[in-house]
Parts: C-alpha cells; sequence; structure tokens
C-alpha cells in the first residue's frame, strides 16, 4: 500500500485533504449529534507514531484521512490524561495533562483542530466518580489523616467491629469483591477504609462535596476551550451514595439503590448542562447510563441534561429477532417523551467484540456471564456482524463505531496470561478473560514489526497480535469490495446521502410487496414517500423474497457490484439466513 494516501500517510493530514465527506454542511451543524457517527479511539491500541508499541496521539493524527475516508462525524477517545493505568486510564491522576505515553497537551489541542478542519468533532472522555489513588487530592487526604478536610473529598470511613477491621458494607465492586480497602496510619497500624466501586486504586469522589462538583465544572471548561465538541460521562449513574451507607436492599425500588442512580444525579448534569450551553457552538454531554428501568433512564435525557447517552440494552442482546425487536421499540419508547435521539453500538473498549460474540450458542453480552474458553464460530459471527452493522446504521439516532468493528476483527482469546492487564481478569481468578481481548492493537498493513501499527523497526505492540492479524488489516481489505471494511464504507457514505436516515421517522414492516413476514425478520422503513429507506434483516432460516421493482443500495452479503441497485438487470435477489439489505422502496402494509 502506497504511503502517499491519505489513509496511510505518515504525516498530519494536509489543509488540501479537507473536503472529505464530512462536508461544510455536517460540520456547521449544531444539532449534528441527533444523527452522528461516532468512532470509539482507545489512543492505547489505535496508532503507534513514536515506535515505542503503545499507541499514542501522534499515531492518531496520522491516520486522521483514514477517519474522514470511512465517513465519520465524530472521534471519541477514551481517557488519554495522566494515569498509572491500573484500568486502562480511567484512573485519572490529572485531567489538565495527557500521559506522556501519548503525547502532550499541545498535540491533543492539534488534533482536535486538525480533527474538524476535516469536519470530525471530539469528544473527550471524562471519569466524574473516582480518580486514580495517585491524584493529588487523594495523596493529600491519606497524609492528612482521619477527620480531615482533604478527607472529606472521598468517603473514608472507620470499619465496623471493635478494632475496626470489618468493612463499613458489604457493597461489591464492578471488578468483584469488595468496595473496600483499609488505609495505614502514619505510625503503621490499620486505619480507616476507603470507598472504591471499581478497583481499589480507583478511590470514589464524593459527590456532596463543593470541591468536587467545582473542579469537575471546571475540567468541562478546559477541554471545551480547547476545542472539545462534547464529553462522554463515565459511569454516569454512579456518582452519587447515600451518606448512610446502607446495605444494597435485595429488590431496590427507583431512587432507592445506595450508589446507582441517585435522584441528586439530576442536578449534578444540569449544573454541567449550563456549561455546555454557555458556548457560542453548544457542547455535548453523552452518559455512559447502564439501567434497565428505561424509565429512569430517559430522565438523565431530559432537555436540561445530558444531550444522549449509550443505549448498552440494544448490544447486550441475543441475535434474535424478538430480542431485538423489544430492544429497538422499548428505547425508541424511552426517547420519545424528551425527545432525546436514540444511541446505537454493537461493542466498545469493554464488550466481547460482535465477529466473535454472534457467533456464539448464547450470542448475548453480560459481564457476569463472559467466561475464559466459550467456543465460538467465527464465520457465523462475521455474517451476523455484517447484517448487525446494517440493522444498527439504519435506525434513527447516532451511530457508535468501536475501532476495529468496521475490520471485523475477532475477540482475541489467546492472549498470553502474563500480557494480560486488565484487572477483571486477576480479580476474578482468571474465570473472566478480561477487556484486553477486544483491546489488541490494529492491523493497519499486512506486513511489518507491528502489522502497520507502529513503524517497522519499532517496539512489539503493549498487547500481542496474534497470527493472521496481517489479513485483517486496512491494507488487505480497502481494496477488497467484500470485505468488511468496503461494507462499512458503503453504510456510512449510504446513511449520509439519504436524508430518510438523518430524520426520526419510523415505522415497522409486517409485509414485503404484500407478503407477510415470519417472526424471524426485522423491517422497518425510515423516512416517507419515495424518499423513504426500507432496511429487512433475515434471522431465520428461510430466504425472503424481496420486491422485483426495489432498489438495493446496500446488501451485507453481497459486494456493492453485486448488490443490484439503479440500472439491475435482474430482481434482487433473496435474502438469505443471517443477513440484511436496506432498500429504496416503501412496501406495503405497516
Amino acid at each position: 500500500m502506497s504511503n502517499d494516501h491519505p489513509r496511510v500517510a505518515d504525516g498530519a493530514p494536509t489543509p488540501e485533504a479537507t473536503a472529505g465527506p464530512a462536508g461544510p454542511e455536517r460540520a456547521a451543524s449544531t444539532d449534528w449529534w441527533r444523527s452522528a457517527v461516532i468512532y470509539q479511539v482507545y489512543v492505547r491500541s489505535f496508532a503507534d507514531g513514536n515506535g515505542d508499541g503503545t499507541g499514542d496521539l501522534a499515531g492518531v493524527r496520522r491516520r486522521l484521512p483514514y477517519l474522514r475516508d470511512l465517513g465519520v462525524d465524530a472521534i471519541w477517545f477514551t481517557p488519554w490524561y495522566v494515569s498509572p493505568l491500573a484500568d486502562g486510564g480511567y484512573d485519572v491522576a490529572d485531567y489538565r495533562a495527557i500521559d506522556p505515553q501519548f503525547g502532550t497537551l499541545a498535540e491533543a489541542e492539534a488534533l482536535i483542530a486538525e480533527a474538524r478542519a476535516l469536519g470530525i468533532r471530539t469528544i473527550v472522555d471524562v471519569v466524574p466518580n473516582h480518580v486514580s489513588s495517585e491524584h493529588s487530592w487523594f495523596r493529600a487526604a491519606l497524609a492528612a489523616g482521619p477527620g480531615s478536610p482533604e478527607r472529606e473529598r472521598f468517603w473514608f470511613h472507620p470499619g465496623k467491629g471493635e478494632d475496626g477491621s470489618q468493612i463499613p458494607t458489604r457493597w461489591v465492586s464492578e471488578f468483584q469483591g469488595s468496595t473496600w480497602t483499609r488505609t495505614t496510619n502514619p505510625d503503621g497500624t490499620p486505619g480507616e477504609w476507603y470507598l472504591h466501586v471499581f478497583a481499589p486504586e480507583q478511590p470514589d469522589l464524593n459527590w456532596n462535596h463543593p470541591d468536587v462538583r467545582r473542579e469537575h465544572e471546571d475540567i468541562l471548561r478546559f477541554w471545551f476551550d480547547r476545542g472539545a465538541a462534547g464529553i462522554r460521562i463515565d459511569s454516569a449513574a454512579q456518582l452519587v451514595k447515600d451518606p448512610a451507607l446502607p446495605e444494597v436492599p435485595a429488590h431496590p425500588g427507583p431512587g432507592e439503590h445506595p450508589h446507582v442512580d441517585r435522584d441528586e444525579l439530576h442536578d449534578i448534569y444540569r449544573g454541567w448542562r449550563a456549561v455546555a450551553d454557555s458556548y457560542e457552538e453548544p457542547r455535548v454531554l453523552v452518559g455512559e447510563v447502564w439501567l434497565a428501568d428505561r424509565a429512569r433512564f430517559a430522565q438523565y435525557l431530559r432537555p436540561d441534561e445530558m444531550h444522549t447517552a449509550f443505549n448498552f440494552d440494544f448490544m447486550a442482546r441475543p441475535w434474535d429477532a424478538k430480542a431485538l425487536r423489544e430492544s429497538v421499540q422499548t428505547t425508541l419508547d424511552a426517547h420519545a417523551p424528551v425527545a432525546a435521539p436514540a444511541t446505537w453500538v454493537l461493542s466498545n473498549h469493554d464488550v466481547t467484540r460482535p465477529v466473535t460474540r454472534y457467533g456464539r450458542e448464547d450470542s448475548s453480552f453480560s459481564f457476569a456471564a463472559k467466561r475464559a474458553g466459550t467456543p465460538t464460530d467465527l464465520d457465523l459471527g462475521r455474517r451476523r456482524a455484517r447484517a448487525a452493522a446494517l440493522l444498527s446504521a439504519a435506525l434513527p439516532g447516532s451511530l457508535y463505531v468501536y475501532q476495529g468493528d468496521e475490520l471485523g476483527l475477532p475477540e482475541v482469546e489467546d492472549l498470553p496470561p502474563d500480557a494480560i492487564q486488565d484487572p477483571m481478569h486477576a480479580r476474578s481468578g482468571g474465570v473472566d478473560p478480561g477487556r484486553d481481548g477486544c483491546r489488541v492493537p490494529l492491523p493497519w498493513t499486512r506486513g511489518g514489526t507491528s502489522h502497520g501499527f507502529g513503524p517497522d523497526g519499532g517496539a512489539e505492540p503493549w498487547l500481542p497480535q496474534p497470527p493472521g492479524w496481517g489479513e485483517v488489516s486496512v491494507e488487505a481489505q480497502w481494496d477488497d469490495d467484500a470485505s468488511m471494511l468496503a461494507l462499512y464504507r458503503r453504510v456510512l457514505a449510504t446513511r449520509r446521502a439519504e436524508p430518510a436516515l438523518h430524520g426520526g421517522a419510523f415505522r415497522w414492516l409486517d409485509a414485503l410487496d404484500g407478503v407477510a413476514l415470519g417472526d424471524d425478520v426485522l423491517a422497518f422503513t425510515r423516512g416517507d414517500g419515495r424518499d423513504a429507506v426500507t432496511c429487512v434483516v433475515n434471522l431465520g432460516v428461510e430466504d425472503v423474497p424481496l420486491p422485483a421493482d426495489a432498489v438495493v443500495l446496500v446488501r451485507s452479503d453481497l459486494p456493492a457490484d453485486a448488490s443490484g441497485g439503479p440500472g439491475a438487470p435482474q430482481p434482487p435477489a433473496p435474502l438469505t439466513t443471517d443477513t440484511a439489505v436496506w432498500l429504496r422502496a416503501t412496501p406495503s402494509r405497516p
């Protein structure tokens, strides 16, 4: 592959390369987030610019033209701040500095500006529930001792029992195990306990403290002032704790959980929305909200709180028509009262990749159910992941794509045990394989020291790439019209070009061309009239005939030159099992 093509250029984007598919109209829109395609970059594994084996901002800057050509509207960066990396950067030590292994603050500012010149906005990750145990506030709290003002910013608490050796609560960590760690007094005696809903290296902040609120609003302004178009809010429903520290009820009602979805959260986010709206181009708040109660979920999306929130229910559902339809409908129903757009995502840096997940007997996702050694059929998974790409991209709202999913990368499930760094693996005693399998550095070229992740002759990647990784690289797929990458490019280009896919109009179809569809088929129409786009997904075993006069825009099972389209010589081929299609037609009987 030539190094002078913008998708693999070794230099930063040039001014000449600013008229890509994003376009000036899209870049100027203030409600771009309602139907945006947002690409998640896990910096450590995206591209290595300096050859030390770790992804960095220099690597991202060199690959910005690839993202422009892919057709994304924004990039969401997982934390790039100074961090000991006890939890992949979600243990932040300094929010106003870039971790040296990723680059500098000046590089981050340049990246934001260069991406915007290509029509791509930037969303940065903020982790408000906790900080790193290396954060200056927490170090000061440990040094100051019990009863000090410094400790009031966290949840320090005496232990139970005569000698204080018993944990204050039996709350269970998100990473399994206890949520409390005991400190040691300066004289060496056991001290107070501190709360960490995640790892011990991630002490929880006390959001009842005014310093905590003030600091985070200042952090928002810091990044908004540097051009960030929005923030993604990590663990957004977990910030506030009941100060009485009660045990978790067996069946907590709405707002009754002691550290999840507390009603006090909404006042915090109203304050954040005021900050976001204070800018000439309003900034966007995107929440990571894991809640089963859809009505409670929607409360975070009221007009004076967040703009959007991740829809994890859809991602967690099995490859089953009834389950997926139910998820889509309940999601749209939950968003309708607050007039917020839904979000659709198939995976992220915490979740088993779709190609692997959809090839399993149980294709749903649950952290509690993850087990090492679960068998999968990758051919089946690839076919379903291609269909899922069309399904998710056709739904009303915004679309998130995790880096590498556009390449159809599988989960890497045979990482050497000594290479695994994710705390979920260690804290589960090895039962949970951890999340590093979806974080293996991307392959850009067929060959080379690291398949183009870093320069030839550079250090080995921080996580080992598996054999055959080059055959799923950008280079291997770019000119292959049948590849997953080519499919994603077609899907995103068509989504951008079709006005029907930008609005909120949506209706289910129970028939195509007057022929009833079975329970294993999902079909819906976006838009109205001649410009409407119909999406059909066949999750059953029987072929689904397509309307003879339909124009095929994209199919998941065929390359572009075999998918039909204007002037196609014959009616579109029936839709086989685990495939999807977008049609220019308005079939009957909604």
